[in-house]
């Protein structure tokens, strides 16, 4: 019986926690949504708005239609493209394990495709791994990117021990071979060193949830990793943190795309503030 609880758990954990029904249907959108075989895998896609590219990555298990509370907010402002990863939402599912390199790779061509240099990224959960490996696989297709609730590591010193057993009772019940893949992928992957991340060249925006399902201690790490990055942890929120607050997560996001970017010191301030204070005194 507590296997067979976990099941819907995990999949509304997994989706991004969907809500009502939205008027445009995102994900399931005949009037814009595409089809392109890239990497012998048929890849779907849609596209809103108009303006500087903004590519969003979903998480396990979900797909176009849960960014519903984001993109129209943000094709506003940019043209939003939302894909499918494979084995997910309508993209196509090939044999073999799924691996998130392959999926960095099916970004990567999606660009491509679509005549694109470069773009911003939001990538969520393992969406954000993905664009975290975009970032130093593919540095010159990244502009800048937000990454939320992503992790380097399958294990407890990156995930709360209780999700990893969770993990992994669901690999052991379920039977539909691309959810097995899903699952699996969460089990066993990534393996990214965190000094792979020293290579990203682009501003990244860390963010979890301060009842994140990864540890604040890995997303730190993640965030102190990379060379020119700052760090979000948004209050009473989950590893959905885009679902639980999400005028809070998008003006976040957009602040963070338009604004110039900066590191500040506090202890460079604190010098200023000494050195004026001395020379006022003369």
């Amino acid at each position: 019986m507590k296997n067979l609880l976990l099941l819907p758990l995990l999949l509304f954990v997994c989706s991004g926690a969907l809500t009502a029904q939205e008027k445009i249907p995102y994900g399931n959108n005949p009037a814009v949504g595409r089809h392109v075989e890239l990497n012998g895998v048929d890849i779907y896609y849609e596209i809103y708005g108009e303006g500087q590219p903004l590519l969003l990555i979903h998480g396990n298990g979900g797909s176009i239609a849960g960014r519903a509370k984001q993109i129209p907010v943000y094709a506003q402002k940019y043209k939003v493209i939302a894909l499918d990863s494979r084995c997910h939402g309508h993209s196509g599912c090939p044999a073999g394990d799924l691996t998130y390199e392959q999926m960095a790779a099916d970004v990567n061509a999606l660009l491509d495709h679509l005549h694109i240099d470069s773009c911003y990224i939001w990538g969520h959960s393992d969406g954000g791994i993905i664009a975290l490996i975009m970032g130093f696989q593919y540095p010159q297709k990244v502009k800048r990117m937000v990454v939320s609730g992503a992790n380097l590591t399958p294990d407890t010193t990156a995930v709360f021990p209780a999700l990893v057993e969770m993990v992994g009772d669901m690999y052991a019940m379920i039977s539909d071979t691309v959810m097995k893949k899903q699952i699996k992928l969460l089990a066993d992957q990534p393996h990214i060193p965190f000094e792979a991340l020293h290579r990203i060249q682009a501003p990244v925006l860390v963010m979890a949830g301060d009842r994140d399902a990864i540890r604040e201690e890995h997303t730190v790490r993640i965030y102190q990793s990379i060379p020119n990055a700052q760090l979000c942890i948004l209050p009473g929120t989950t590893h959905f943190v885009s679902s639980d607050r999400p005028a809070l997560f998008n003006s976040l996001l957009l602040d963070f795309f338009e604004k110039p970017f900066a590191m500040p010191s506090t202890v460079e301030m604190m010098k200023q503030m000494a050195e004026r204070m001395k020379q006022q005194k003369h």
